[in-house]
This record gives structure tokens, sequence and C-alpha cells, in this order.
């Protein structure tokens, strides 16, 4: 990393956050490993230059794509100072953060001192907790540090509109919401309660099958797993999608999402073990998944190398 510090290394304001996080597609580039097991910052600087070039207006270094469960906490901002100078002013910066309140503050703190322009806040570790329990959880990590955050509804972290309604009260940087539960009763109480006061972000995986029914629910992007190795199909779609062309939007889900949700489907944690296996066939030294995760069988790779054949780079 250069010693010196640039004003593009200097992180956003959550304000300028929340607009980059509405203005356009997002996505979770995987994090790369060698041999060995540990961060390759080469690749993975590489891998998020290329992605740079194309119109996602924010990146998630080591985020749910990105392996955030199986990385120590301290590799987090190291992560993140790599994606923060491959990225060169280009792309914002989001860091991903979780674990139980103390562990998610240090995760926070440091993501922050290595550059990040903000935070998403993903589910803490394990058990089922009460609202009192998740707006006390939120509240500390927001006022731990002075970038945006985003949180993360899914699994066991399910914020309710009342609770988000109090947390937007004492958390002026709280400024985004993503949804991973499919529960458009939800969301759309959410963003009728909430109005503009947060962005909204689509979170299930591959989110380009839910898109519709998100942007009906008044969420105007998502974050893209398979922009990690098919940038621009996935800049199309959302573009397409956003701009009413229905059409388009179910050619390429017949074309390409659909049979790769079948691959996607062959096995656990292939969410983020297809997405990284699509990362290596463009080219890109990203190594193996991490335990406890397992990549894909020879006869899987080959199935998603002839469906990417036509996009590859």
């Amino acid at each position: 990393m250069q010693d010196q510090l640039h004003i593009e290394d200097l992180p956003m304001s959550p304000q300028d956050v929340k607009h980059a996080l509405g203005a356009g597609l997002l996505s979770f580039p995987v994090t790369h490993f060698d041999g060995e097991g540990k961060f390759n910052s080469r690749s993975y600087q590489e891998h998020v230059a290329w992605l740079s070039d194309f119109e996602a207006t924010a990146l998630f270094a080591a985020g749910g794509t990105g392996e955030f469960f199986s990385l120590a906490p301290d590799e987090v901002p190291t992560v993140v100072a790599a994606a923060k100078e491959a990225a060169a002013g280009r792309t914002a910066i989001i860091s991903g953060c979780g674990y139980g309140t103390e562990m998610a503050i240090s995760i926070a703190k440091s993501a922050e001192k290595a550059g990040a322009d903000g935070i998403l806040l993903l589910p803490h570790y394990l058990i089922d907790a009460p609202q009192p329990g998740l707006y006390e959880h939120v509240r500390r990590v927001c006022q731990s540090v002075g970038i945006g955050v985003m949180v993360y509804n899914r699994d066991n972290s399910i914020l309710q509109a009342e609770t988000l309604a109090r947390l937007c009260e004492v958390c002026p940087n709280l400024i985004g919401f993503k949804d991973g539960s499919g529960d458009i009763g939800l969301v759309r109480q959410v963003t009728a309660t909430l109005g503009d006061r947060l962005t909204y972000l689509g979170g299930m995986p591959t989110a380009e099958l839910f898109a519709e029914a998100y942007l009906a629910a008044g969420f105007t992007t998502y974050s893209s797993a398979v922009f990690n190795f098919v940038p621009g199909l996935a800049v199309e779609f959302y573009k397409a999608l956003r701009g009413g062309d229905r059409a388009r939007c179910e050619a390429i889900l017949k074309d390409f999402f659909y049979p790769f949700m079948a691959i996607r489907n062959r096995g656990k944690g292939y969410a983020v073990a297809a997405v990284k296996a699509g990362v290596r066939l463009q080219g890109f030294d990203a190594g193996p998944v991490r335990a406890p995760l397992s990549d894909l069988t020879k006869e899987e790779e080959g199935m998603l190398e002839a469906l990417i054949a036509p996009y590859k780079k």
C-alpha cells in the first residue's frame, strides 16, 4: 500500500454513500486466496480494478460473497484497504461487518481506519434476539463510527419497521436497509414507514431473480453477485429492469440466470462457490473457497464454463 494519502482515499460522507448506493448497481467482490489459503492481494486488486471499470456505484469488500464469515477479524481491514486502493476513487467501498456487538464495533472501527466508505452490518452470530436487543446492537455499532451504516435484514437479524424508525432517530449515519429475508410484506412496510430516510437494497441470493418484485416494493437497486464474473451482463439486466424493458429482462433470466440458478442449487454454499468459480473462469487467480464451504466439482465447473462462454472477457 502507498503511504501517501490521496483525496480519493478519504471516506465519503454518510449522505454521499447513501446517494451512491441508490444511484446504480452494487456488487460484492469475492475475496481471493492463494494456494495456502491466505489473502491474495495482487489478484484481488486486479479483479476489483476490472470491476471498477463497469457501472457499479459501490463494491462491498469482505461481504457475504467475499466470505466475511470465514475471515479473521483482522483480515477485514486488510481486504478493505486493498479494495480501496484498487478502486482508486472510481467506486465507493463498503466493508462487511458482523458477529456479536463488541466484535462488530471492533471490525467497524478497523474498517473505517482502513478507508471504508461505509459498513454493511451483517446478522449477528448464532442466536435469535428480541427487537430491543437488535436495536441496541445496531445503535452501538452506528455510534462507534462516523461512516455510513447499512443493516442487513436476514436470518436471525430481522428488524421490524418500528425498530428501524427508532434507530433512524438516534443514528444519523444509518443510511441503508438491505433485505435478504424475502418477506415482501415486511419490506413494503419498511419502505412505507421510512420513505426516503434510507436507501433500500435487495439482498436475496442471486438478486436478479427477485429484482422485479423488490422494485415494486420500493427497492431501486440490489447487489449482484454475478457482477463478479459477467459484469457487462449484470449491468445490462439492471438497465433493462430500471428501463421497464421486461422482454429483455425475461430473455436474460431464461438464457443465463435460471441456468445459473440450477448450478447454484446443486450444493449448499454454492451461492458463493459458484460465483468464485466464475471469477476463476474469467482468468483471475481467485483461489478456492475457505471451509466450511466447498468448491464446485469439475463437472459443475464445466457446466458454468459453458454458460459464461458468450461473456468471456
